[in-house]
């Protein structure tokens, strides 16, 4: 394989791995703000942040963690055929799948970048009120949440679009690591 797509594999685990070690810590923090919400409920007065927040926390949780979970192969497969092929089998099939699930990333990134740019006043895509991809009569009108605590949700959007890029990037040293095993060499 070329340097370059080594250095970038190995760019990109350790960006990943370093990312999901701090999601994995995400679910204490969940944990304590289901707690505060338990504990506000009985004892004091209810508080109006914390379901939200437990909602925000989790999606932050599952979305930074999910490239982590694909770079130590901690997903859910379909062992009945695939355990008993062979590693290069293996990785043929697996070069298949990311190729699907680079598609899959490629639409949800463009979605969550549509969400983020909504919620920050911007329309990229609107031709009559753009220049240049911002939305001038738009742009400081944040979007906030319908809740009680009304929330601005860019925060949550723009954590899902970081995670979104890095899964496809995560996909795309998967794919590098399939067509290695498939040519006889690692990485």
């Amino acid at each position: 394989m070329p340097r370059f797509v080594i250095g970038f594999v190995r760019l990109v685990d350790r960006l990943n791995y370093g990312v999901g070690r701090f999601a994995m810590y995400l679910l204490f923090v969940l944990m304590a703000v289901l707690m505060w919400s338990s504990l506000s409920k009985a004892f004091f007065t209810p508080s109006l942040w914390t379901l939200e927040m437990a909602q925000f926390v989790m999606v932050a949780y599952y979305i930074l963690g999910g490239p982590y979970a694909m770079q130590n192969e901690a997903h859910v497969r379909m062992d009945l055929f695939y355990a008993k092929q062979s590693p290069v089998r293996r990785a043929w099939w697996d070069g298949f799948t990311v190729f699907a699930l680079i598609f899959y990333l490629g639409v949800m990134i463009w979605g969550a970048a549509e969400s983020l740019g909504y919620s920050l006043g911007i329309r990229w895509t609107d031709p009559e009120t753009s220049f240049l991809g911002w939305s001038w009569p738009q742009i400081g009108r944040l979007e906030r949440s319908p809740t009680a605590w009304r929330p601005y949700l860019w925060p949550i959007k723009l954590v899902m679009l970081t995670g979104f890029v890095l899964m496809l990037l995560q996909a795309l040293s998967a794919l590098a690591k399939d067509i290695a095993t498939i040519r006889g060499e690692t990485i």
